[in-house]
């Protein structure tokens, strides 16, 4: 892993708008957040990929589970229906009493984005998304704050927290590489922009 963390402003990559026609019952944004908020990029490069971007997104759309180290979390979706929707709610269990509520507020052929509900451990966003540009890319960006004063010395303070999710999604981005056919090129880069905010 390529990993570097340094301090920034808001207004350096802020958090995408929420769409209109949102159902906002129990949405969680940062704003509802305490301490930090953490922007992260974690990417991987893969070489000889047999899948295009759409057809990996389409996969992954079709079942996060495909990816997700189900020892450390897995989708359940609430919704009915088939494939992911706008609007759609899921629960990621994860050990203990950790479990994740989030809403996915943008879908498109190559990427999908939820929005944390309240009880997840954070408040924020997340974005999944892939991209044909000579090799294929797959990124996965967040932009969160701790859900509340536990969960911030959780992951900021003991830093426990921000180890396992760092576990969680360098582990998806590996099954991404095997899912696809191809290898990795180079190391998986995390990048992280520490934001001071108030409350």
């Amino acid at each position: 892993m390529n990993r570097s963390e340094e301090a920034a402003e808001l207004s350096d990559g802020p958090p995408p708008e929420l769409p209109d026609g949102l159902d906002m019952q129990d949405v969680q944004t940062e704003r509802d957040g305490t301490g930090p908020l953490f922007h992260r990029i974690y990417r991987a490069r893969i070489l000889d990929a047999q899948l295009p971007a759409a057809e990996v997104m389409a996969r992954v759309q079709g079942d996060p589970n495909d990816i997700a180290p189900t020892e450390l979390a897995r989708f359940h979706r609430l919704s009915e229906g088939e494939g992911m929707r706008f609007g759609d709610d899921y629960i990621v269990h994860m050990p203990g009493p950790w479990n994740g509520p989030v809403r996915i507020v943008d879908v498109r052929p190559t990427s999908f984005r939820f929005v944390t509900l309240a009880g997840h451990l954070e408040a924020g966003q997340i974005e999944f998304r892939a991209s044909d540009d000579g090799d294929l890319t797959f990124e996965i960006e967040s932009w969160a704050r701790s859900g509340d004063k536990l969960s911030r010395i959780l992951y900021d303070g003991f830093r426990m927290a921000k180890e396992v999710q760092l576990h969680m999604w360098t582990s998806s981005l590996e099954q991404v590489v095997r899912m696809s056919g191809g290898v990795r090129r180079g190391p998986i880069e995390i990048r992280t922009k520490r934001v001071e905010m108030d409350g």
